[in-house]
């Protein structure tokens, strides 16, 4: 049954949102940002996201009879993606925008919205759908795994002290409309390095330097910097805030973004928060777990790491996903996959050669390693090993098979998407 027909049985209406009828668009944009909790948007706001929009796929979900201009009380939206994977890249069916509203709870929405998705992404042959999430529990169930995790920093600066050597370029301060350009550009040239990665878009460069994208509103707090390299290059950005502690004259910075093309751009950025006078404390989110900053000061007790999930991958077609990347090492060995809604299920034999490459073909032989979707998703990127898995009893299989298969997945750096989408 698809999410329309199911919708329709309980009194929903599940349809496409016309990003070209304005009053719809901002109807949509309400519902969604009252979803996250978010104030209630601008004509200004709603603008910049239709235009984010109009090339999404946007759905939203409809009490079967009601007002013309009441709003969904559910959404979602969706675009290909080019995503980052070992040796090159493969196309993701990113979903953004999920939200159910607190007054439609528990009424099969969020499970319409998300079959839909799947459903769309496997008639367009997008092997892999994927997002960031706010909750971890509701993706598993439809076969997501938390396939690349991200870190939160702080740093005690007055103890930390500062170990590395200094970068042979320069840092200059730049304003939020050169700045919002600028994060975009490092992401575009920097993204190739790590597994996860997407392509970000304008409006997410123009949020993280404090601006919309008519200037209407602007956050005071927030500034920018650059790293250029010996030969005048950017090669670094980073926008931050600071705020000041209570009755201390001293302050917090908060780093709302850091990307860097090359380690001098990121050592020579994290130099400047961890050595800014007057900040006792800097906070970081979304790093790379391998952020090397503990290696960069000189007490790393100093450093709070807390590692939490942040992308979720869900594989749609075994075959195209597997030779889409590069492996780390040499196997041959059996996979059953097993899947509820059948896009992912059936048993393959997986070869790789010296080089990474994988061959992929179905087959009747008995299998070396059985696991879910959701668990053949976590380990996808390369951030999970398989073996670990395994010891949470989501892989069975030969202990000698999960090992090897467990080692050739491994990627590093390690994977990382620096952004929500």
């Amino acid at each position: 049954m698809t999410s329309a027909e199911r919708l329709k049985d309980t009194g929903y209406e599940y349809r496409v949102v016309d990003m070209s009828d304005e009053a719809e668009a901002a109807r949509f944009a309400r519902a969604a940002e009252r979803g996250f909790l978010g104030a209630e948007p601008t004509v200004s706001e709603i603008a910049e996201m239709r235009g984010t929009w109009a090339e999404r796929r946007n759905v939203g979900v409809f009490v079967h009879g009601a007002e013309a201009d009441e709003l969904p009380v559910g959404t979602v939206n969706s675009w290909v993606a080019d995503m980052t994977v070992p040796g090159g890249s493969i196309p993701m069916w990113a979903i953004s925008m999920v939200t159910v509203s607190a007054t439609h709870r528990r009424r099969g929405i969020a499970r319409g919205l998300l079959e839909g998705e799947l459903r769309a992404a496997a008639s367009a042959g997008v092997p892999m759908a994927g997002l960031t999430v706010t909750e971890a529990t509701i993706y598993g169930r439809y076969g997501f795994g938390p396939a690349i995790q991200a870190a939160r920093v702080a740093i005690a600066t007055r103890t930390a002290g500062w170990a590395a050597s200094e970068a042979p370029g320069r840092l200059e301060y730049v304003d939020k409309a050169r700045l919002a350009i600028e994060l975009g550009m490092v992401h575009d040239n920097a993204r190739s390095a790590r597994t996860g990665q997407i392509p970000g878009w304008k409006r997410r460069w123009l949020g993280l330097s404090g601006i919309t994208a008519d200037g209407a509103k602007t956050d005071a707090a927030v500034r920018g910097i650059r790293y250029l390299d010996a030969d005048g290059i950017l090669r670094g950005s980073m926008s931050f805030s600071l705020k000041e502690q209570p009755n201390s004259y001293r302050n917090t910075m908060t780093i709302r973004h850091l990307v860097a093309e090359t380690d001098e751009a990121q050592r020579a950025m994290w130099g400047f928060a961890v050595n800014h006078d007057l900040v006792d404390r800097v906070e970081a989110a979304l790093r790379p777990t391998d952020d090397p900053v503990l290696h960069l000061v000189a007490d790393q007790r100093s450093v709070e790491v807390g590692v939490h999930d942040h992308g979720w991958l869900r594989l749609l077609d075994v075959p195209a996903a597997l030779r889409g990347r590069r492996f780390s090492a040499a196997l041959d060995v059996v996979l059953r996959v097993t899947d509820a809604y059948g896009f992912a299920d059936g048993t393959w034999r997986l070869r790789t050669d010296a080089a990474g490459a994988a061959s992929v073909e179905e087959t009747s032989a008995a299998a070396d390693v059985t696991l879910g979707v959701a668990a053949l998703s976590t380990a996808y990127a390369g951030a999970v090993p398989l073996s670990q898995l395994a010891a949470a009893g989501r892989v069975q299989g030969a202990a000698e098979a999960v090992a090897a298969l467990s080692r050739a997945f491994h990627t590093d750096p390690a994977p990382f998407i620096s952004i929500w989408y």
